[in-house]
């Protein structure tokens, strides 16, 4: 009798027509109860109360993949709330947005359900991230009052996001005013709003890492992960745009660039996380 766990099949997402989970065997492989969390890299505290953080999260449930099939994907919830937790208990306000205020959508089966930051920060953002803001309120309203975006991975964030003119009015507020940009895994997938209509990329020349090609193309499809090869390549779409992707492999590797942090994968959520905290109480701890 095969166990479960060999299972290499997607898995049936019966919300939808053809759309699948990740296999039982690549959740096993990727997924854990537990996260790395080790603690918050320092005790100092943000005590104002000037300074937030947005988080531009995807709305967008569904990829359609090359095959016709669909990815049941969202934010990873690893990637979206453990360096959230950082930042908030480094005293940071959080406001979360989706592009036109539809709920945010999480990548439910990669939830680390025995975790204690990830749980304690669920909680305390759940409803937001349920009903969030639009981000053409966000602009409109302005954004002097955000120390920093942040950009959750999951391949979600390649829906929507990259096409999304209110995302490129945002980024160029934060390039332009020197507020920090943070993102990993497939998150960066965002700067390629930066070129919409432009001949230039704003984030040309800037070095990021992120979820490689390689892996998303190679073993995410041969172990079920995915349920057929993505629409586009993160890497390649990244690099076409003149952005520099430093990785080729996923270790965990976070990056800093003038003020644009990034990791590559979910292992690099707890580090980016403790980064994104560091870099905050540097330039916007008064």
């Amino acid at each position: 009798m095969t166990d479960s766990h060999d299972d290499r099949n997607p898995a049936p997402d019966p919300a939808e027509d053809n759309a699948f989970f990740p296999s039982p065997y690549s959740l096993s492989q990727y997924t854990s109860p537990k996260t790395d969390f080790d603690g918050l890299s320092t005790d100092e505290k943000y005590s104002g109360d000037r300074w937030r953080v947005l988080v531009i999260a995807t709305e967008e449930r569904y990829m359609l993949m090359r095959n016709g099939t669909f990815f049941s994907t969202g934010n990873h919830p690893v990637e979206t709330l453990l360096p959230l937790h950082h930042i908030a208990e480094a005293g940071y306000g959080i406001d979360i947005a989706t592009p036109t205020g539809s709920p945010a959508k999480l990548e439910w089966w990669a939830f680390p359900r025995s975790d204690d930051a990830v749980n304690t920060t669920w909680t305390s953002l759940a409803e937001s991230f349920k009903s969030p803001m639009s981000l053409a309120a966000v602009l409109a309203e302005g954004l002097d009052k955000y120390a920093a975006v942040f950009v959750p991975g999951g391949h979600g964030a390649m829906n929507g996001i990259p096409g999304s003119r209110s995302v490129q009015q945002a980024l160029d507020f934060f390039l332009e005013q020197e507020r920090l940009i943070i993102s990993l895994c497939h998150g960066p997938a965002a700067f390629l709003a930066g070129g919409l209509d432009r001949e230039t990329n704003p984030f040309s020349g800037f070095s990021v890492v992120a979820f490689p090609d390689a892996v998303d193309f190679g073993a995410n499809v041969d172990i079920g992960y995915l349920p057929g090869e993505m629409p586009w390549k993160l890497g390649e779409a990244l690099s076409a745009a003149g952005i520099t992707v430093a990785n080729s492999d996923m270790s965990g590797a976070t990056l800093r660039d003038r003020n644009v942090l990034t990791g590559d994968s979910p292992l690099a959520a707890n580090q980016l996380g403790k980064e994104s905290v560091a870099a905050l109480l540097e330039q916007f701890g008064d």
